[in-house]
């Protein structure tokens, strides 16, 4: 079994180098990236040296194939299985928590630069596509169903139906759309589970609260808060359901983010290779992970991370 040859046309590779360039970020300030004992954090809990298994032999792909392919994001459904987004096609592969081999789908051309996925609760799939400036949703089996921006249009950070490479989406219970608008703007724009326009959330470039330096990520928890990685920021930046600042968390950010049904947030950061791991704001453990671009968690508890460049995907567990 192999897996179809890609080509890169001369527009994916530039989409491609602006995001590649945009993920390198600043480095961790001295003494420590905030979240690993660093100057600023909140500290309830240490790094978890020896606490965690973190397996990068977990999945097993068909004999004869590999990645081929920037490992860029990883999610879960909830039901068992798990999903690793390839920035080549086959573009999708689903691989049981186990790592046993599903299914592997996505036709050559499909994206630009295939940067992250989000699995609802009905199994859609919100993909975004930076290169291209859109996010498509799409059936379980890769049918399009919606998309949202338009595709090679590239939109400010006032601007309502167009996005400047987005990278994340995170669909709260109600079905409606947060996408996470980073690379080039500095927001997260709200949307109707149709699609419909509803509010900006942030949208000034700066340190200030309430600014946002190239959001990564976007995450709701229980609270309908909005989590948003503000990655050159190195911090997590919390809005209220109506979009109102409320806090920031000093965590490093430039990676996925995603929230437990007890409130527990998981942040990862590719450059500090970490996840860090809060409750309330304040850190309760840390894991190791290099290259901790994409992230999702599990019902069971575990935690998957994509390496990304590295080409790798990782399951971590708590050593019981």
């Amino acid at each position: 079994m192999k897996w179809p040859r890609f080509a890169v046309t001369a527009s994916m590779a530039a989409g491609l180098a602006l995001v590649l360039q945009a993920e390198q970020g600043p480095a961790p300030p001295p003494g420590g990236a905030p979240g690993q004992g660093g100057a600023g954090a909140r500290q309830g809990g240490g790094r978890a040296a020896g606490k965690y298994n973190v397996d990068a032999n977990w999945a097993r792909l068909p004999a004869g194939t590999t990645w081929n392919g920037n490992t860029s994001w990883i999610t879960t459904d909830g039901k068992g299985q798990v999903m690793v987004l390839v920035r080549t096609a086959p573009y999708f592969r689903v691989l049981t928590r186990d790592g046993v081999f599903v299914s592997a789908f996505g036709n050559d051309g499909l994206f630009e630069s295939a940067h992250s996925v989000t699995i609802d609760t009905q199994g859609a799939l919100w993909v975004t596509d930076s290169a291209a400036h859109v996010v498509h949703k799409l059936s379980r089996d890769g049918r399009l169903l919606m998309t949202l921006g338009r595709k090679g249009v590239a939109g400010d950070n006032a601007a309502r139906d167009l996005f400047n490479q987005p990278n994340h989406v995170a669909i709260a219970p109600n079905g409606d759309i947060y996408v996470s608008d980073g690379y080039v703007n500095a927001r997260v724009v709200h949307f109707s589970k149709d699609g419909q326009f509803v509010r900006i959330i942030g949208g000034v470039k700066g340190s200030q609260p309430g600014q946002l330096q190239l959001p990564h990520g976007v995450a709701l928890d229980s609270k309908g808060r909005i989590l948003v990685n503000d990655s050159d920021n190195q911090r997590v930046s919390v809005f209220d359901k109506n979009g109102t600042f409320v806090e920031a968390w000093p965590y490093p950010s430039r990676g996925g983010i995603a929230v437990a049904a007890d409130d527990t947030v998981y942040i990862s950061d590719v450059n500090a290779g970490i996840v860090n791991i809060v409750k309330n704001g304040t850190l309760i453990d840390s894991v190791s992970a290099e290259r901790a671009h994409g992230m999702g968690i599990d019902s069971d508890g575990s935690i998957y991370v994509s390496g990304a460049s590295r080409m790798t995907v990782m399951k971590i567990t708590k050593r019981q």
